[in-house]
Formats: structure tokens, sequence, C-alpha cells
């Protein structure tokens, strides 16, 4: 490489023997302008930081104004994502080993070397694996699937020439045992052949799914502290999961475990009647409202029949639970006779059958005439 010193030198000595033959005016012109050329030559200079994409470093890559010896080989270069760290002194025995020389270090003592790369993270792997298997053989949307790869995921590099897409080129999924294979193919722009990344597992289809955050007994009413929510596989949940807000509030049929995922078989709307509670009886019927206390035999939510035991005529009766701790009493409705055709018109039956509300009346019940 010519340099600034190399090329005074060179003026210096062509100028110097046509001055020593004749002492003349034409050769001190030469020697000038050689000297004014050799000074306009740019001084390489050395770089502290130097940023390379491909797997050798370059003359060019470590000085400015390198001239024709840019290209010139003279180290490998570290893996790509990777920064590696020289002593000035070792590059600048590395420089002269090509003949190049001059150069000015500026007082720079180290030079490090950063590979640039196209970086691909453990998340990016997982989406892209995840589109690549969804709704394959029965999966669902990849934001629901469960990944369990073969080989604990890295952050990979790649050269930073691989700036293309990534794309799926071999994609397998057996539904039995869950198993995967697939291969992601990422395009090059330098024109050199892809690069090609093969990943294998298990891939599990999740749901999300109410979950107890304790053991809790039968016939807990569940609180908004008792349930989490948590992604479980789908196998397990089934069809059957329930979302938080139908669960509050409602009762457990059975004994159950913190951990457990709720289905809607485990659950039941609360009890608005325990057994052997006291409760009221009201008896409704058209311009009459009637109650009176008693005692519930069984238990019973929302629209359950249950026995409650009058009080005051120590006669079990069966009602409709109607809210909580009241049970409804109802009158039996007027049978009607069919009228034949030849039949003379047959007498109405009374308006209210009245073996449903004397109970009521003649133990001292609670009586509210409405209005007829």
């Amino acid at each position: 490489m010519a340099i600034r010193s190399s090329l005074l030198a060179a003026a210096l000595m062509a100028a110097s023997a046509p001055a020593l033959a004749a002492n003349d005016a034409p050769p001190r012109a030469a020697l000038a302008s050689a000297i004014q050329t050799a000074a306009a030559v740019p001084l390489p200079l050395l770089r502290a930081d130097v940023k390379v994409t491909g797997d050798v470093v370059r003359v060019g890559d470590v000085i400015d104004n390198a001239g024709s010896a840019a290209q010139i080989a003279i180290y490998r270069a570290p893996e790509p994502g990777t920064t590696g760290t020289l002593p000035t002194t070792q590059v600048l025995d590395a420089l002269r080993a090509h003949q190049v020389i001059g150069v000015d270090a500026h007082g720079i003592r180290n030079v490090s070397v950063t590979r640039l790369a196209r970086t691909l993270d453990v998340d990016d792997i997982e989406l892209q694996i995840a589109v690549a298997l969804e709704h394959r053989n029965g999966l669902g949307d990849a934001k629901d699937l469960s990944l369990t790869f073969d080989k604990d995921l890295q952050t990979i590099h790649l050269d930073a020439t691989n700036d293309g897409a990534v794309t799926p080129v071999v994609t397998r999924f057996d539904p039995r045992n869950g198993r995967f294979d697939v291969t992601l193919e990422i395009g090059n722009g330098s024109g050199a052949a892809p690069a090609r990344l093969r990943f294998t597992g298990t891939a599990i289809e999740t749901v999300e799914a109410p979950v107890l955050a304790r053991d809790v007994d039968r016939n807990t009413l569940l609180k908004f502290s008792d349930v989490v929510m948590e992604r479980r596989p789908k196998a397990e949940v089934g069809n059957d999961a329930a979302n938080r807000d139908r669960v509050i509030g409602m009762q457990t049929r059975r004994q159950m475990r913190a951990g457990q995922a709720l289905h809607g078989a485990d659950l039941a709307k609360p009890d608005l009647v325990q057994r052997d509670q006291a409760v009221t009886l009201i008896y409704q019927a058209a311009g009459i409202y009637l109650t009176v206390r008693g005692k519930a035999t069984e238990a019973g939510t929302e629209g359950d029949v249950v026995s409650v035991l009058n009080l005051q005529s120590k006669r079990t009766v069966s009602g409709v639970v109607v809210g909580r701790g009241q049970v409804s009493v109802s009158p039996v409705a007027p049978v009607v006779p069919r009228r034949l055709a030849s039949a003379a018109p047959v007498a109405e039956a009374p308006a209210m059958a009245g073996a449903s509300s004397p109970d009521f009346a003649r133990d001292g019940a609670s009586v509210s005439p409405g209005s007829e």
C-alpha cells in the first residue's frame, strides 16, 4: 500500500538524482511537485470500533484511507452477535505483514471488532413454531399452544445478511402423541444459501380455566379470592370450562383440592335454604298473602321443591324455594269438569281449593288482604 510517508520518500529519491547531475530549476520544480503530491495523500487512520457483517476482517475494516489494500483479509471475524478485542500493537503487526505501514494509531490501545447479526430470541422462535402448527391436525390458534422443546431454546444469532422472512418449509405434527418437527428457513439477501433451523418437541393446546386457589369443602360458596385463572391443557379441562364471572358465587357440589380446574358439573347454584334452617312459608293467591314460620327439612336452591315443617301446625308441607330463607306454598289449581255437548251445564268449581290455606289462617298466620 502506498502511504503518505513512502510516497514522500519516493518523491525525494526520484527528484534527487537529476538535482545532483545538474543544478537547474526544472528538477527543483519536480521535487516540489512530488512533495505536494505526497502531502495530498490522506494518512491511514486506525479505528477503535470495527463492525463487520462477514466472517473475515479486512484492512479496510480496521483503518480509514486503506486504498487498494482495503480488501485484504487479516483476521477471522468473531461469531455473529459477539465482539472481540485485540491490542493495537497486534493489529499494526498484522497490517505490516501485508505491507500496510505508516498507520496513525492516534492513541488507540485496543481495537474492538463486532460482528453484526440477525437475532432470533426465544420468544420469536416460539411464535414462529406456534404459527407454523396453528390449526394443523386439530390444533387450535397459535396463542393457545403450549410448546415444549427437546433442547432448551437459546437466542440464535445469524449472519446479518440473513435478512429475509422466516418461513416454515417443513411442518409435521402427530396428534396421537403431540410431537412436532418444524424447519424454519431465513432468506439471505446477499444471494448465499438461506439459513435453516430445525426444532422438535411437543405441542399441547391449552384453554383458560378457573382453578381453585385453596381447598374447599362441599357446598362452599366461592369468593373472588378462591379462584384464579390459569392455562390448562384442553384435554384436561374439556369443553366444560366456565369463566371466572360465572364461577363466583356458585356452590361446590363436592370437596375439592387447590389447583383443581373447575367444571360446570362441579358447581351448582347456591342453596337459598339450608336443612334445619328457619324459613318463611308464603301462601299467595288472588287477594291473599299469608306467611308463617317453618323449618326446612332439606336444602334447596332457587326453584327446588323442598319439604318444610310448619312450626305451628306441626305438619310438613312442600313448597318451592323463591328466595333466601323463603318457600312458597302454592294453592291447588281448581279442576273444571269437561263439558259434554249432551249434558247440562256444570256449575263452576270454587275459585280456590280450601285445602291449602286453612293451616295458615287457623294457626295464626300473618294475613295481608289484597284488593279483590
